[in-house]
């Protein structure tokens, strides 16, 4: 097995043969732009480590690796659109760089060339990916919508919104990881393993992500902190600081996320305030662990040798760890 840095550094590598901005230019230049803003590069990995866990050449997977973080990328630029955010990975996002014009046709083009990227594998593993990846696709899309539909609501439940971020979030990585298993052709008990074991793994990811969007450190976390308050979204923070609140908190709460201020500072520093003193705070934390605990829990009935559960149980405890 290689370490999580070799895949991401021989990822990298390929990713650099396989995109370049060529003509016309202010059609691909954007493309080059996002996939260059470095990141994490968390699916791809998974899917390069999925495969070699279950016993293929994890190059096989080069091609599947890199249609994930392209789709990854196209959603982002889209989002940020959505989401008119100024900030992408501490750097300026493609629509406020170019225009909505220009991100709206180049995240198009990055979704059309992840789906050809899958072309050169054999006609059954062609056909299970594409399938896979076409469900992904449309879940993520519905989770979005999901997401926009929330600002606007005043009843969105806890449940709905862990929905929400699994179609979101963790399909993406649940998929990711299980291209690996069919590119290494597992059976179907394996790969749904797997695939249970990157979705847990993703909700936990992106409760921590919505964590770092309120008390992240500027500095490291890449995004505008407190994006998510003051674009009044009803993260996992919200909703449980509304259970666990006194009624005077939630009417604070409810007041402030039905508003958007022109200087949202002090609207940020009150609202983190409320999330500390309902106890939110440790509620979502003990969240985070709770599905990085079931995500665990798969491995112990995943028929692979020890020190390849030990290396998936490491990548999931440094998620968790995470401060970008």
């Amino acid at each position: 097995m290689h370490s999580i840095e070799q895949y991401r550094e021989d990822f990298l590598s390929y990713m650099e043969t396989k995109i370049a901005t060529k003509e016309p230019k202010n059609l691909y230049e954007p493309i080059t732009y996002i996939l260059g803003l470095g990141g994490k590069r968390l699916r791809p990995v998974l899917t390069l480590m999925s495969a070699e866990i279950f016993g293929a050449d994890y190059k096989k997977a080069y091609d599947a690796a890199l249609a994930i973080e392209v789709f990854h990328n196209f959603s982002l630029v889209h989002d940020d659109i959505m989401d008119e955010a100024p900030l992408r990975r501490g750097k300026e996002t493609v629509h406020k760089k170019w225009d909505v014009n220009t991100g709206i046709l180049s995240g198009d083009a990055m979704l059309i060339y992840s789906y050809q990227l899958f072309e050169g594998y054999p006609p059954q593993t062609f056909k299970e990916l594409m399938h896979l990846f076409s469900q992904t696709a449309m879940q993520v899309c519905e989770g979005q919508q999901y997401d926009v539909d929330f600002e606007e609501r005043d009843d969105v439940s806890i449940p709905e919104y862990l929905r929400m971020i699994a179609y979101k979030t963790a399909v993406l990585v649940a998929a990711a990881m299980k291209m690996g298993a069919i590119i290494a052709q597992t059976t179907e008990d394996v790969q749904d393993l797997i695939y249970d074991f990157g979705k847990n793994l993703g909700i936990a990811f992106q409760l921590q992500d919505d964590y770092l969007d309120a008390f992240g450190d500027p500095k490291t976390f890449g995004k505008q902190v407190g994006g998510d308050i003051i674009e009044n979204k009803k993260t996992f923070l919200y909703l449980k600081a509304l259970e666990m609140g006194s009624p005077e908190q939630k009417r604070e709460l409810e007041h402030l996320f039905s508003i958007k201020p022109q200087d949202a500072a002090d609207k940020i520093a009150t609202v983190k305030e409320l999330f500390v003193d309902t106890n939110a705070v440790s509620r979502t934390l003990q969240e985070i662990e709770d599905y990085t605990e079931r995500a665990f829990k798969t491995l112990e009935v995943l028929n692979v040798s020890e020190d390849k559960k030990q290396l998936l149980r490491a990548f999931g405890a440094s998620l968790m760890q995470r401060k970008v």
